[in-house]
């Protein structure tokens, strides 16, 4: 068994290579449970048993939908694989309207829960999902079957023989998922992935991962609903890793001491997060520590790799290793060998900081289409950059168009949009997946992105404004949590912004500053207006007359999933907040 052609291949290599006790490991009840790899292939084909006597078919749709990563998840995932059926993962946080959609349009015929929360807004649109014949829980829930139950229809194994003549009748080419990608605009689009586009991912990511040796552990905690953790779950198997589930992302900074993990996946959000806790921490010091903490994070934010700063910069990063950021390594864990960052655009000033700490967070590029990763960063053989998403992977092709759109070939391309050939004709021409996304190739074949081609605008004035460009910058203000830049077809640019609500009252804190208790009173506050224009004015510098922010208004709302400012991975849903703050855009623009 040396081929790995199919996505349920990976577990039986992993049993026959590296045999590990401890495959998938989930905590329940305050304790880390493990399954080994012989349990979680036997649990696989009962659930496949399982779901044969339900009356399963091949190309039936089975959906799952879960709040948190677990080992449910990928026993459940493999069992619906092997019986040449496909697994519809829906993030859970979409709206209601959203899941009945996802459940319709998929025609998913069994679904699988992870809790109650998730339940309830199943049995609000069963009704209205005629395909939908019954829904199994991972947790224990007062009036819902049970996921045992399915393990238990399949505990007689006389139909092994079954399913194993349904594997081989799988073929790579076979469709494996379907993954509805939360649009930033409009209804979700079902990409269709099968068996080699998300195999060829996984074998072809592997190269740019250090070969670790011992027993090695893996952090998983970014959603399994989405292509990017999943992907790299299969590589974990395939290089015989441990994976181990975050309870939440509440306790990510627990999990990680507890775990002292080699390897996890991280989005720029998360980094951003764990970078002003650090930030804070490094502010509440006094005297000379204060001034130690800062004269390292501003060395860090110097770093370039491959000592290319001289003997005297690597001499003084010697020192803050020991004295600062040995502590940083501590609070991941101690372990981390690399963070592979993906799904939105990492500030430059954050791959240099936590790479000069010897944390490896190394960036990536792709798309729920591509399976998902089409470049990314390696320490190894001078192919890391920093400002970019690293080097092609292999087997695939990148060529940037004329008007700087870039185009991948490949064998982890999408077979296309489920139920709609005119939006999959759209992206898919000549042999290439067509991005979206803007970008250039360097002379050392790094690529680079500069903008969303979608999200791109043109002011009135005819000056084109990259937004994402520019709201990565302002974020870089810790008065800043979130920001949209708007202006299309409008005189200048302007913007929303997000207050990091928690920095501002310690700012006013600290100066003796009152500013009221609420949200609402806190932004209504001119001088709080005042210290954001000095923020804003700062990183105007950085470009253009025609893109600076001329304008903008204090949101009092957190932006979050749930109230639909952002997509499941931290994007902006542009439209909709410009909908949500109609009142202010007019304030803007009159």
């Amino acid at each position: 068994m040396n081929t790995i052609t199919r996505l349920f291949d990976f577990p039986y290599y992993q049993l026959e290579k590296y045999n590990l006790s401890k495959a998938l490991i989930t905590k329940y009840d305050g304790k880390w449970v493990a399954t080994s790899t012989k349990e979680y292939i036997e649990k696989a084909n009962q659930i496949s048993r399982g779901l044969l006597k339900l009356g399963v078919k091949p190309n039936d749709k089975i959906a799952i939908i879960s709040t948190n990563n677990r080992t449910e998840w990928n026993i459940v995932d493999i069992g619906v694989l092997q019986i040449a059926a496909q697994n519809v993962p829906i993030y859970p946080t979409i709206s209601q309207e959203d899941y009945e959609y996802v459940l319709n349009h998929s025609e998913s015929v069994y679904c699988f829960v992870s809790d109650n929360d998730v339940l309830q807004k199943v049995k609000n649109i069963k009704d209205n999902v005629p395909s939908l014949k019954e829904v199994y829980s991972f947790n224990d829930i007062e009036g819902c079957n049970s996921w045992n139950t399915v393990l238990d229809l399949g505990k007689d194994d006389s139909t092994q023989e079954e399913v194993e003549r349904l594997m081989a009748s799988v073929k790579e080419d076979d469709l494996a998922t379907l993954i509805y990608t939360s649009g930033t605009t409009g209804r979700p689009k079902g990409v269709m992935l099968s068996h080699k586009n998300i195999v060829s991912n996984a074998i072809n990511s592997a190269t740019r991962f250090p070969e670790l040796e011992g027993e090695i552990k893996a952090l998983s905690f970014l959603p399994v609903c989405h292509i990017y953790e999943r992907m790299l779950m299969y590589l974990y198997q395939y290089r015989g890793i441990g994976i181990y589930f975050a309870e939440s992302l509440e306790t990510i900074s627990d999990n990680l001491k507890e775990i002292k993990p080699d390897i996890m996946t991280a989005v720029p959000r998360l980094l951003e997060k764990v970078y002003d806790k650090i930030i804070a921490k490094g502010t509440d010091l006094t005297g000379i520590k204060k001034k130690l903490f800062f004269w390292a994070v501003d060395l860090g934010l110097q770093y370039e790799p491959y000592e290319a700063n001289g003997w005297w910069y690597e001499k003084k990063l010697g020192i803050a290793k020991k004295l600062i950021f040995s502590k940083w390594q501590e609070a991941l864990g101690g372990n981390l060998k690399v963070i592979a960052s993906g799904s939105a655009a990492l500030q430059s000033r954050l791959a240099r900081v936590f790479n000069a700490a010897d944390i490896r967070v190394m960036e990536g590029y792709g798309l729920t289409e591509t399976s998902p990763v089409v470049s990314v960063n390696d320490i190894r053989n001078k192919g890391f950059k920093i400002g970019t998403v690293g080097k092609v992977i292999p087997n695939t092709e990148v060529k940037i168009a004329e008007d700087g759109e870039i185009l991948v070939k490949g064998p982890q391309v999408m077979i296309g949009y489920y139920k709609d050939e005119e939006k999959s004709n759209e992206v898919l021409k000549n042999g290439y997946f067509h991005t979206g996304d803007i970008g250039e190739i360097d002379s050392e074949g790094f690529l680079r992105i500069t903008d969303r081609k979608k999200e791109m605008f043109k002011t009135s004035g005819g000056k084109y404004v990259a937004p994402q460009v520019i709201e990565n910058t302002m974020k870089q203000s810790r008065f800043i949590e979130q920001i949209m830049v708007i202006g299309d077809g409008e005189k200048m640019p302007a913007a929303f912004i997000q207050p990091n609500f928690e920095f501002v009252k310690d700012w006013a804190l600290r100066k003796g500053i009152t500013i009221g208790t609420t949200n609402q009173e806190i932004i209504n506050q001119q001088v709080v207006i005042d210290r954001f224009q000095e923020e804003v004015d700062i990183h105007n510098e950085k470009f253009g007359k025609w893109e600076r922010i001329k304008r903008f208004e204090l949101t009092p709302d957190e932006w979050s999933i749930e109230a639909e400012h952002l997509t499941p991975t931290m994007k902006l849903k542009r439209r909709v907040i410009k909908v949500k703050y109609q009142d202010l855009y007019s304030k803007i623009y009159g």
